[in-house]
C-alpha cells in the first residue's frame, strides 16, 4: 500500500512540476501590433498568431493593422496591444533601455527600399530632386529612416523635393499610375507586395551605398547590407542598402511566466512563420538576445539562459 500511495505522491508532483513548466493561459486575449497589410510584420504575425494561440490554448491573438513601428510602440504604452513589431532605431530612440518596454526578441533585419519605375531616369538619391517622393505612412519606421536619409543628402530642404505620406500598397499604386516617381518602404526580403507589382510592372531600387557611412554616424544600429538583384527579379543589379533589425516588444508590466511563452513559442512556430515570409528563416536563439539599447524581459531572459543548459 506504501508503494502505491509512493507512485501516487510521485506522479502528482510530477503533474505539478509539469503545470509550473507549462502555465495555463486560458481566458488570455493577446493583441499583436503589426504594421501595414502589406508588409513582413503583418505576414509574420499572422502565422505567429495562429501558434501562440494553439501553444497556449488562448483564442486566436487579434492582428491589427498599424501605420508601423512608432504607432506601435504607442499602442502597447498606451494599452490597445500587448505584443508589438518594431525596427530597432526607433525603438532606441523612444523607449528608454530601462523604461515601460522590454524586448522578447531580435528577430530579422529590415532593408531600405528606394523603388522607382523600371524606366525612370532616377539612379540616385541626388536625383530625387525636385521630383514626388512617397516616404512612407506618419507614424512608420521607414519616415523615420527616409527623413534622415533625405536629412543626410541635402534634401530635407524647402523645394528639394515633393513628399507624399503614403503606406506601402497606396505607394505602390500611385507609383504605377505615375503620380509619384520613387518610394521608400523599409522591411524584410522579399515583401511580397513589391514582388506581386513588380511581377506586372517592371521595378528598380536605387542604391545608396555612398551615403551609408554618414547614416551609421546617424545611428550605429544601422549597418550596411544589399539587396540581390534577384529578391525581386527587378532590372539592374544588386543595391547596397541600409539594415536595421527588429524587435519584438512587450510592456515590462507582462508576467514573466507569459513573456517567457511566448518566446519559446516564437521559436517553435519558424517553419510555419517561414512559410508566411522567408524573412523568418534569419530568426535564430543566438542573435534573438541582441536586443541593445533595449533590455530583454525577464521572462525571455530566463528562456534564453535556459537554453545555454
Amino acid at each position: 500500500m506504501r508503494k502505491v500511495v509512493a507512485v501516487l505522491l510521485a506522479v502528482l508532483v510530477l503533474g505539478a512540476s509539469v503545470a509550473g513548466c507549462s502555465p495555463e493561459f486560458r481566458g488570455l486575449h493577446l493583441r499583436i501590433a503589426a504594421g501595414n497589410t502589406g508588409g513582413v510584420y503583418y505576414q509574420l504575425s499572422q502565422r505567429l498568431a495562429a501558434q501562440w494561440g494553439g501553444q497556449l490554448g488562448i483564442a486566436r491573438p487579434e492582428v491589427l493593422e498599424t501605420r508601423g513601428s512608432p504607432d506601435n510602440l504607442a499602442r502597447l504604452r498606451a494599452g490597445t496591444a500587448d505584443v508589438a513589431f518594431t525596427a530597432a532605431d526607433v525603438a532606441a530612440i523612444t523607449a528608454p533601455p530601462n523604461g515601460d518596454l522590454k524586448a522578447l526578441a531580435r528577430i530579422y533585419d529590415d532593408y531600405l527600399h528606394v523603388v522607382v519605375r523600371a524606366d525612370s531616369p532616377i539612379t540616385s538619391l541626388a536625383m530625387l530632386r525636385g521630383h514626388r517622393v512617397s516616404i512612407g505612412a506618419p507614424d512608420s519606421g521607414v519616415a523615420v529612416i527616409a527623413k534622415q536619409l533625405l536629412h543626410t543628402a541635402g534634401l530635407s530642404g524647402p523645394g528639394a523635393l515633393t513628399t507624399a505620406d503614403l503606406g506601402l500598397d497606396t505607394s505602390l499604386t500611385a507609383l504605377q499610375r505615375g503620380e509619384i516617381d520613387a518610394f521608400f518602404w523599409s522591411g524584410g526580403l522579399p515583401t511580397n507586395a513589391i514582388t506581386a507589382v513588380a511581377q506586372r510592372t517592371p521595378l528598380r531600387l536605387v542604391d545608396i551605398g555612398s551615403l551609408m557611412p554618414q547614416m551609421r554616424r546617424v545611428n550605429p544600429v544601422y549597418r550596411t547590407a544589399t539587396i540581390p538583384a534577384s529578391t525581386y527579379q527587378t532590372t539592374g543589379g544588386p543595391v547596397v542598402t541600409l539594415a536595421v533589425p527588429n524587435y519584438l516588444m512587450v510592456p515590462s508590466s507582462m508576467p514573466d511566466d507569459l513573456a517567457e511563452a511566448l518566446v519559446r513559442g516564437l521559436f517553435a512556430a519558424q517553419g510555419e512563420l517561414a512559410k508566411a515570409n522567408r524573412a523568418a528563416l534569419s530568426i535564430d536563439v543566438r542573435s534573438a538576445i541582441e536586443t541593445s539599447p533595449l533590455a530583454l524581459h525577464p521572462g525571455a531572459l530566463r528562456y534564453y539562459r535556459g537554453q545555454k543548459t
